[in-house]
């Protein structure tokens, strides 16, 4: 298989994939200014070294054979492959210069990308970042956004738009001991219906917790709150007047818990993480700068998790 393979001209496969994408020798040379003769005799030599005819040939009407359909189908992914390759190796060489445009939400900005961002302008000082802080999901094409960081994966990955995972972290229902300080803490959605609660903004307007029962059982928590808020800041504050349990992240409220602030409740239950992605476009033809943007992003953000 590999003396077959290594037989095989890879640019003659070139060729082969030009001629079918333009539709015949002649629009090819016309369009590339590759001679309608060389492309022939190329191609007539892949067919020999396969084995199979790979086009149709009349005067009056161009054609690929079924073997050309399913060669051009690889061949694309191939050349697409190879091109990609070389792009990679140029962009490890390009230095990272220019302004790299970033949309996040407003709780990920303070927290998460605040305290990178000094380090990043630091090592690459021919970058500038503008952040637009907003909850409201932004359109890459439309708002000419390099990078969208959202806290939920509230899109589809395609061959245009690339989501990648940077960060997750754990979650926890926590409230003030002073709100707990005469009730028995709550060990089911029923004791906890009875609390009130504090939560984020929802875009149906429905408060709902997702939680699984000790036993690994998916149930949801309706609720109305005292609360509620885009900035988990403000919600961090309120649970610790004893204003009411909240949902928050480790990262929000981690220090809080160690310090006796805060008591996580329904420790046996599991909380469905929180979770933070780049969403941008095509990996191909990404610039230096954007590329390097979000892999400092996420190495940063890799290195602040396992210190937590």
């Amino acid at each position: 298989m590999l003396n077959r393979v290594t037989s095989i001209d890879f640019n003659d496969l070139a060729y082969f994939v030009q001629v079918a994408e333009h539709g015949g020798h002649s629009a090819t040379e016309r369009a590339l200014g590759i001679p309608k003769s060389r492309l022939s005799r190329r191609i007539s030599e892949l067919e020999k070294r396969l084995g199979v005819r790979l086009l149709q040939r009349n005067s009056r009407r161009f054609a690929l054979t079924e073997a050309g359909h399913l060669l051009l189908k690889h061949g694309r992914a191939m050349l697409a492959e190879a091109t990609m390759g070389i792009d990679a190796i140029s962009q490890l060489q390009a230095v990272p210069r220019g302004t790299v445009r970033v949309s996040c939400v407003p709780n990920a900005s303070r927290v998460l990308l605040a305290p990178i961002l000094p380090r990043f302008l630091q090592q690459y000082p021919e970058v500038r970042v503008e952040v637009q802080v907003t909850n409201r999901i932004v359109d890459l094409y439309e708002d000419g956004v390099d990078v969208a960081l959202r806290v939920q994966a509230d899109i589809q990955e395609s061959g245009s738009v690339v989501v990648r995972p940077l960060w997750k972290g754990a979650m926890h229902i926590v409230a003030a001991p002073s709100l707990l300080c005469d009730v028995s803490p709550p060990v089911c959605l029923e004791d906890l219906a009875r609390f009130p609660t504090l939560d984020r903004t929802e875009p149906q307007g429905r408060h709902v917790w997702m939680l699984r029962t000790p036993d690994g059982r998916p149930v949801e928590f309706a609720h109305n709150p005292r609360l509620v808020s885009d900035d988990l800041e403000t919600l961090l504050q309120a649970a610790l007047a004893g204003i009411g349990i909240a949902k928050l992240s480790e990262l929000m409220c981690g220090s809080a818990i160690a310090a006796g602030k805060l008591r996580p409740l329904l420790s046996d239950w599991t909380i469905p993480p929180h979770e933070l992605y780049a969403i941008f476009l095509s990996r191909r033809g990404l610039l230096p700068a954007v590329r390097q943007f979000i892999n400092f992003l996420a190495e940063s953000l890799h290195v602040a998790q396992n210190q937590t």
